[in-house]
């Protein structure tokens, strides 16, 4: 098993967004806490009461099948019977307790930064988004240039809209 914890970007690209979660799955994060896929499964199933559904989500078949299809390294999930779990911040930390080694809480605070990066992420294209509408509004009512070029400061707001709003994965996170 792997021991050297991944740096925060490597981290990123294993977090997917699955029914409006974002979330690991269990084989990268097994991979990450230095044991076996089964050997992860086998102590969330001995805790069961620790993973409640905000925590921890089983895939159904199209879900696994979608996140085989655009993530590499889940390409050993294909044939695999069992359907993985996956795992939300929370869950990620409560893995850590119940995997309870010294790795598994060295690679779990990595995971939690990277969640929290990725949340700051999030918020600033939220609060980008505000100043742009503000900026439009603004520039409608009180700028008489606005008039003047008025129809290119419109295509260089609907491409920077489009820019801020194009269309994400169910599965996997872009940013």
């Amino acid at each position: 098993m792997k021991e050297i914890i991944p740096t925060l970007e490597e981290l990123e690209t294993k977090i997917h967004l699955i029914r409006g979660h974002r979330v690991m799955i269990d084989s990268d994060l097994a991979e990450l806490y230095g044991v076996t896929t089964t050997r992860l499964n086998q102590q969330v199933n001995r805790n069961i009461k620790r993973f409640p559904e905000d925590f921890m989500i089983t895939l159904t078949p199209p879900e696994k099948a979608e996140v085989v299809a655009k993530c590499n390294n889940l390409r050993k999930l294909k044939f695999s019977p069992v359907m993985p779990k996956a795992f939300t911040e929370h869950g990620t930390i409560m893995l850590a307790s119940v995997l309870n080694s010294a790795i598994a809480v060295q690679a779990s605070l990595q995971v939690v930064r990277a969640f929290v990066r990725l949340r700051a992420i999030l918020s600033t294209h939220k609060e980008l988004a505000v100043k742009m509408e503000e900026l439009e509004i603004k520039l409608r009512k009180h700028d008489s240039r606005f008039k003047k070029h008025g129809s290119r400061i419109k295509v260089l707001f609907e491409t920077i809209w489009q820019l801020m709003n194009r269309p994400k994965s169910s599965i996997g996170f872009n940013r």
